[in-house]
C-alpha cells in the first residue's frame, strides 16, 4: 500500500560519463548537477513503483533542488528519498544526496502516478502529428 514515510535508496560512481563535462554543462570533472537529478529521480522512482498497480507507473513533474558541493571522480554518490506527501495522484518526495565526505544535494521533487499505456499512447499521438 502507497504511503508516506516509504524511502528508497540508489548509489553511483562518479565517472566522466555522469561528469559536468560530459553531459554538457559545465567544463569540470565533477559530478553533474543534471546526474545528480536524474539520480534523486530514479531513487524517487525506484521507492515507489513496488506498491503501483500493474501497469502503472510515474512521471516526474516538478524538482526543487539544491546542488551544495562538488564531488570529484572516483566518488562514490548515494542519494536518499522518502515520500512526503501523498494527493491522490501527486507524490511528493524529500531527498538528499551524499558523496563520500558531505552532503552535496537536497530539496524536494514530485512526480505523478500514470497509467504507462494510457500515457505512452498520448506521447505517440504527438509523433503522428508530426507525419
Amino acid at each position: 500500500m502507497l504511503e508516506t514515510g516509504i524511502r528508497g535508496e540508489q548509489q553511483v560512481n562518479v565517472v566522466y560519463e555522469n561528469s559536468a563535462a560530459a553531459v554538457g554543462s559545465g567544463l569540470l570533472e565533477v559530478f553533474a548537477t543534471p546526474s545528480m537529478i536524474a539520480l534523486m529521480e530514479k531513487t524517487a522512482s525506484a521507492s515507489v513503483q513496488p506498491f503501483l498497480e500493474d501497469g502503472q507507473g510515474t512521471v516526474g513533474i516538478e524538482l526543487r533542488i539544491k546542488h551544495l558541493a562538488a564531488t570529484p571522480l572516483g566518488m562514490t554518490v548515494c542519494c536518499e528519498s522518502e515520500l512526503t506527501e501523498i494527493d491522490g495522484r501527486r507524490l511528493v518526495f524529500s531527498v538528499k544526496a551524499y558523496d563520500d565526505a558531505e552532503l552535496i544535494g537536497e530539496g524536494t521533487h514530485e512526480r505523478f502516478i500514470i497509467n504507462n499505456e494510457k500515457f505512452m499512447g498520448k506521447a505517440q499521438a504527438k509523433a503522428e502529428l508530426k507525419k
